[in-house]
């Protein structure tokens, strides 16, 4: 398709998008009749808490629901206490939760007894991407040098990765590496994305293995550098950050030889027993808020996936994902026996 008319064609859809975010609200044959509680499994501060309050934000600036939103973080047992309270609250609309993928790995490490199914699939929102980073006086600039001197490494030179919890998201891409390479890291958790960029600026750690939007202000002020993305393509991000360089320029892991590929779920679900016209409720909310310009914006300085999926194609996704997990989980020995 000839350039000019894609941009005209994509350009028409983003007004549509945005004018439907706008326009008078739709009446559903089901609505909140009081307080809605969006739980987040995780604690204040961190990438699913941000984009919580992002969306809290959005619909009240916005008036997307005539009824208040409230963020509550229940961040206990690694998230499993909001996803136990989700899972008991059988057939009460009012409540929703954001995902992140200890959604997976939570029940996988604790035995806690819980399933995505125990809730009901609203809508993904978007994915959030890993970056391998380093700190910006690091002899290497590219992968290889990186592996290089991560086989390299001995004694004092031990390579330790930076990463939020443990048995989670972070420590299962060190994991990875350690299975691809054969190196060792000295794993570190840390209590949130903040904390690990502040230890890699510090010399505390070698690396992390951080959201974007974690560690975006270190490598936009000099401290930090990444190295490769846990995607299977680029970003699409093409907005200078540092000395020139943008999301676009970060070769993926693969590409930079080092074959692993990682992306974190970002997704709504509500309690077991939602009726139809429940979940078309939020799905249409959702629908609006990804369609406002603070949303792209946030999208586009946190650098994510953009992909939102529903219905049957959500689910699939699911069931691909917990398979996935439990895979990766197995192979680094993190399942709770």
């Amino acid at each position: 398709m000839h350039s000019a008319i894609a941009r005209t064609i994509r350009r028409g859809a983003a007004a549509l998008a945005v004018a439907a975010a706008f326009s008078p609200l739709a009446a559903h044959a089901w609505e909140p009749t009081k307080t809605v509680e969006f739980i987040v499994p995780a604690g204040t501060g961190g990438g699913a808490d941000q984009m919580a309050r992002m969306i809290q934000g959005i619909v009240q600036k916005n008036n997307l629901m005539t009824q208040p939103l409230v963020v509550i973080n229940k961040s206990g047992g690694a998230g499993a206490e909001g996803f136990l309270d989700v899972k008991g609250s059988n057939r009460n609309p009012h409540k929703i939760i954001i995902s992140l993928s200890n959604l997976f790995t939570t029940p996988l490490a604790t035995g806690v007894p819980f399933s995505w199914k125990d809730m009901t699939p609203v809508s993904m929102l978007a994915l959030d991407e890993f970056v391998l980073w380093v700190n910006a006086k690091a002899p290497y600039d590219d992968v290889k040098g990186y592996l290089d001197a991560l086989k390299a490494a001995s004694g004092d030179q031990v390579f330790k990765m930076g990463g939020t919890g443990s048995k989670q998201e972070d420590q299962i891409i060190t994991a990875a590496i350690e299975q691809k390479t054969g190196a060792k890291f000295i794993y570190v958790p840390y209590k949130g994305g903040g904390d690990v960029a502040a230890q890699l600026v510090g010399g505390h750690v070698t690396s992390s293995v951080n959201n974007p939007i974690e560690a975006v202000s270190q490598w936009r002020a000099g401290e930090l550098k990444p190295l490769c993305v846990f995607d299977d393509q680029r970003l699409p991000y093409k907005e200078p950050i540092a000395n020139g360089k943008s999301w676009a320029d970060i070769p993926t892991c693969k590409e930079a030889g080092l074959d692993i590929e990682y992306l974190m779920l970002r997704g709504i679900f509500m309690p077991p027993g939602a009726s139809k016209e429940q979940v078309e409720y939020f799905v249409d909310l959702f629908k609006r808020v990804r369609a406002t310009p603070e949303w792209q914006d946030f999208m586009q300085k946190g650098a994510f996936n953009t992909t939102a999926l529903t219905g049957t194609d959500y689910a699939a996704w699911l069931e691909k994902a917990a398979g996935t997990h439990k895979d990766l989980m197995e192979k680094a020995g993190f399942v709770a026996k």
